[in-house]
């Protein structure tokens, strides 16, 4: 019995080229949706804008990280987590704009700073779409006045209490920074 040996053609036929195709947008389109879901607003026009060099000389590593990176700090990891006084404000790390009534302040469980309303049109919500898979009220919360990325809100706040708003401010402690009443 005589043996005939196969040679693999160096092009693929068609068939293989689909195939091939199919596979490989089968693999890189969930990672390139997941890319474009994670994008960020840009920060527009606003009044304490600064260059990103300005805002490393001016924030701690940090600070900078979560403010200017939009990066998130480790749960847990903020002593603001566990103050809860019930005057003053919680201002911008970067700025100095009151963002928080320290009254609307509570323990959410979660190891991050957690409100329940702010002092109005000090922060701005922003889309951050992957977050739209979990909770579609979910928002990106910037400074209004500097943009930094302070961290974001959700619709599982409490419903009863001070100030019953539903929402969920969960914000990073090293974007922020307590001032008591004066």
């Amino acid at each position: 019995m005589a043996h005939t040996r196969v040679m693999a053609s160096a092009v693929p036929g068609p068939e293989e080229a689909s195939l091939m195709t199919r596979r490989v947008v089968g693999f890189v389109w969930p990672w390139a949706a997941l890319w474009l879901l994670n994008q960020n607003v840009p920060v527009g026009d606003v009044a304490g804008k600064k260059t990103k060099a300005e805002w490393k000389a001016q924030l701690s590593p940090e600070s900078f990280d979560v403010l200017v990176g939009r990066g998130t700090e480790r749960a847990g990891s903020s002593p603001l987590d566990k103050q809860y006084p019930k005057t003053g404000t919680y201002n911008c790390a970067a700025c100095d704009t009151p963002l928080m009534p320290a009254a609307s302040k509570f323990d959410s469980g979660t190891g991050w700073p957690s409100f329940s309303d702010t002092i109005p049109g000090k922060v701005d919500k922003t889309i951050q779409p992957l977050y739209l898979l979990g909770d579609f009220g979910c928002r990106e919360c910037r400074c209004h006045n500097c943009g930094g990325h302070i961290g974001h809100v959700f619709t599982d706040g409490p419903k009863t209490g001070p100030y019953p708003t539903g929402m969920r401010y969960c914000l990073n402690g090293v974007s922020l920074k307590y001032k008591p009443a004066a």
